[in-house]
């Protein structure tokens, strides 16, 4: 039986009201599930249903009001060094070099200058940039700069990546390329990952499972296991004539295209 690397028990995160008298908004609630070793899982959902909170409370950075959010069996009360963190922008630090901005985390805890080099180097060539390691971030286009950040998250070898939709900024077609890159990546390195997306193809492609989550106060209303081979290539996955499925039942559960009245 594989480890279960995130696990939320009933979990629910409320918020102070803005204005006195009015009461605290309950941004998800009762939240339960399991995501384990190497899984790929991505959570769905409508905007404001509590996806980055989730990833918030994840990460340590903001805690939950009741439940449990576990990593590795242990509860989630502060950032720890079995999660990263991948976010909507690079947010490199444009004053260091490609490599430098790869090893900043392995330097924060006392890695050795040459076994820091020596693995940004291995995870820029994994990440296709080997050319780019003396580049600053701004000599980068925004695909190479996510693929940079990437290489960055990996390299303090955590246990589970959470991922805020991190292509929603690119045009599709590098979007397309990085989710490529990412699926192989993924399989390579045996990580687990919970992925925040609005672009259900992307979800399918990616994904050994989706959590759909409902209108705020969020909560998993269903879960979609994808039966279809190669999560390593996300290109395949989509040329699949399993997705269109797939996507069709995502649309219904989250009203994409019903009438409002």
């Amino acid at each position: 039986m594989k480890t279960i690397r995130l696990e939320c028990r009933n979990v629910t995160k409320r918020f102070a009201a803005q204005r006195k008298g009015e009461a605290p908004i309950v941004a998800v609630q009762n939240l339960n599930f399991k995501i384990a070793d190497g899984e790929v899982v991505s959570l769905i959902g409508p905007s404001g249903c509590g996806k980055s909170t989730l990833l918030n409370m994840g990460s340590g950075l903001d805690p939950a009001s009741d439940g449990e959010v576990m990593v590795d069996g242990e509860k989630v009360i502060k950032p720890n060094e079995h999660v990263a963190f991948m976010l909507q922008k690079d947010l490199l630090l444009p004053w260091r070099t490609i490599r430098q901005n790869v090893e900043f985390g392995l330097e924060i805890r006392g890695v050795p200058a040459s076994e820091r080099k020596a693995t940004a180097l291995g995870l820029l060539k994994k990440c296709r940039l080997p050319d780019f390691a003396d580049h600053y971030p701004h000599q980068l286009s925004g695909g190479m700069r996510q693929r940079a950040a990437l290489a960055r998250t990996l390299a303090v070898d955590p246990a589970v990546l959470l991922m805020d939709e991190p292509f929603s900024a690119l045009d599709a077609q590098t979007k397309m390329v990085l989710q490529q890159d990412l699926g192989r990546t993924l399989a390579e390195t045996g990580k687990t990952a919970l992925f925040v997306t609005h672009d259900l193809v992307e979800a399918i492609a990616l994904s050994d499972r989706v959590l759909v989550m409902s209108q705020r106060p969020g909560t998993i209303i269903e879960e979609i296991v994808v039966d279809i081979p190669g999560r390593d290539n996300p290109m395949e996955r989509r040329k699949s004539p399993k997705t269109g499925p797939y996507i069709a039942q995502l649309m219904s559960l989250l009203h994409i295209g019903e009438e409002v009245h």
